[in-house]
């Protein structure tokens, strides 16, 4: 008897047969667009020479699919499409969809008529998937998820659990790497400006602070809560001053709030980094053309929205992808 009849041939088997990756694979076995003639000949020779038999249930999905798939985030403002960072994402998620035949629906989605469109959006099947971002506390978006018929990512983990799907950046090792690099620079009072603490990148970024001082021997005390917009991270930065004056260095947890504080901070007369070192978070096409060039934590945006949507193609594939988090690194410029 024969190996490939003892057990079921999988699909890492033909794509590695085939020389192509896993995603490549499906997208034959299930008579997607968009592969070259040379992946599918070869996937579909590989498919005879080990007899695979595809999943019944991944093919049902595969070939019931209505064409549209949503990025939901949970924000009351249409500005949030105007967010570098979110924009970014949309940029990513873009290039990868466009590779298919799937359209993609942009939803804000915090209002609870918003929440009740989406709802019975994803009830009667009007889209194959969706992709979740900006989860605030215990966001009921993601229990729509959970009860939700259709494949689920989330970009970036929520504060109150983790799923089963997601892509996130590694927020807290990246701000353990701005601190340290303030620290290493020969800052003793340094701050922090947080993002929001009932998302989760807002937490993982304080909670890196919080480590890489606590290994320094520094306090850290010197802390206001901001909100990833540029107004917040203005009055953060005021409000630090008032309450801090002898602050030497501000970690903040987006470069968004980092643009506002430089400017609060030069209306002080403050200068930057002599008196006071500066390091953001994201690496935003703007953070290189401050006032001055702004030290960041670079993470790879647009990447984060191709591998959700990647993620959630191999969903509707019928493959069981990993959680992903992927690398951050520190951009030193002339803010430190």
């Amino acid at each position: 008897m024969t190996d490939h009849l003892k057990r079921q041939v999988t699909l890492d088997e033909v794509a590695e047969r085939a020389g192509v990756s896993r995603s490549a694979a499906s997208r034959v076995i299930n008579n997607a667009p968009h592969v070259s003639k040379a992946k599918r000949v070869a996937v579909q020779r590989a498919v005879v020479d080990l007899g695979y038999v595809p999943n019944a249930t991944a093919r049902a999905l595969a070939t019931q699919q209505v064409g549209a798939v949503v990025l939901a985030i949970s924000s009351d403002s249409p500005q949030v499409f105007a967010d570098p960072f979110f924009a970014e994402v949309v940029v990513g998620i873009s290039s990868v969809l466009e590779e298919t035949d799937l359209e993609l629906m942009l939803m804000l989605a915090t209002s609870s008529r918003a929440q009740t469109k989406l709802e019975q959006l994803l009830r009667t099947r009007q889209a194959d998937g969706v992709m979740l971002m900006s989860m605030h506390g215990d966001d009921p978006l993601a229990h729509l998820a959970e009860k939700a018929d259709v494949p689920v990512v989330f970009g970036g983990r929520p504060v109150t659990f983790e799923p089963q799907y997601y892509v996130d950046a590694d927020n807290r090792g990246g701000a353990r790497l701005a601190t340290e690099h303030l620290v290493a620079a020969g800052r003793t009072r340094i701050a922090t400006i947080t993002g929001r603490m009932d998302e989760g990148a807002g937490m993982a970024r304080y909670k890196g602070y919080q480590e890489a001082l606590a290994v320094a021997g520094l306090d850290a005390s010197r802390v206001v809560h901001g909100d990833f917009s540029e107004e917040g991270g203005a009055r953060a930065m005021r409000q630090l001053l008032a309450e801090h004056a002898d602050l030497d260095a501000v970690f903040i947890a987006s470069d968004q709030m980092a643009i506002g504080s430089l400017r609060v901070l030069k209306d002080a007369g403050k200068a930057v980094p002599g008196d006071v070192a500066i390091v953001g978070f994201n690496d935003i096409t703007s953070a290189r053309h401050t006032e001055p060039p702004l030290t960041t934590v670079g993470q790879p945006i647009q990447s984060l929205g191709r591998e959700m949507a990647r993620m959630l193609l191999g969903l509707l594939a019928g493959e069981t992808p990993t959680p992903l988090i992927l690398p951050t690194r520190l951009i030193a410029r002339a803010s430190t």
